[in-house]
């Protein structure tokens, strides 16, 4: 059976292919050479992944994704679509769910959105839950560092604190935006903000949004 996983990482197999690699993203300074050797590292190589998270692990991680950028494009495109090596954690269904969903989506995004005809996907409602109930569980870990309280908003009215404080600003907008906006891509997210104009600022501003 096809998972939510598997459906966008070859989607963004896809994309990347069809953009080359030297194609802008929404990730600041990296190509889409950059985002592929990325992908392929984080579930290749875990020895140099935890360098995005322990700072000691940080200068191994950039060596080694400057190690794949170098490689033939095409064979880092092959890379993602067959996924993780046999043994790999992410093999197992459940796993791949769990990390992978909001990676390969967000990703996706990245490459997309990064081009100056790009319109928003038609989600169907099953895929906007799944994204919905993980920016639940990790809202107020995606806004624990910005300078105002935030609330992320449905229409439907449903809500979920990324951050607690004053000034508080609200983002209105389906789940699949408001996961974008959380991740620090709110330039290309289409959310609606409201509260002060200076909080408004700030939130839309911060670097701080993500991971």
């Amino acid at each position: 059976m096809s998972t939510f996983a598997k459906r966008e990482r070859l989607l963004l197999a896809d994309l990347l292919e069809t953009a080359g690699p030297e194609a802008p993203t929404l990730c600041e300074g990296w190509l889409t050479r950059d985002l592929a050797a990325h992908v392929v590292v984080r579930e290749r190589r875990p020895d140099a992944a935890g360098g995005a998270l322990i700072k000691p692990l940080a200068s191994r991680l950039e060596k080694v994704l400057q190690e794949y950028a170098a490689k033939p494009y095409e064979e880092l495109i092959q890379l993602i679509r067959t996924g993780p090596p046999r043994f790999s954690p992410f093999q197992l269904k459940q796993v791949d769910e769990a990390a992978n969903t909001v990676e390969f989506y967000v990703h996706t995004e990245d490459v997309r959105r990064a081009q100056p005809d790009w319109t928003p996907r038609e989600l169907d409602p099953v895929f906007q839950e799944a994204l919905w109930s993980r920016l639940e569980r990790t809202a107020r870990l995606l806004g624990r560092g910005i300078p105002t309280g935030l609330v992320l908003r449905r229409p439907n009215g449903q809500t979920a604190v990324a951050h607690r404080g004053t000034p508080v600003v609200t983002a209105t907008g389906e789940p699949s935006e408001l996961l974008l906006f959380a991740f620090g891509r709110q330039n290309a997210a289409r959310v609606e903000l409201e509260g002060e104009q200076e909080a408004i600022a700030k939130v839309s501003e911060t670097k701080q949004l993500g991971f």
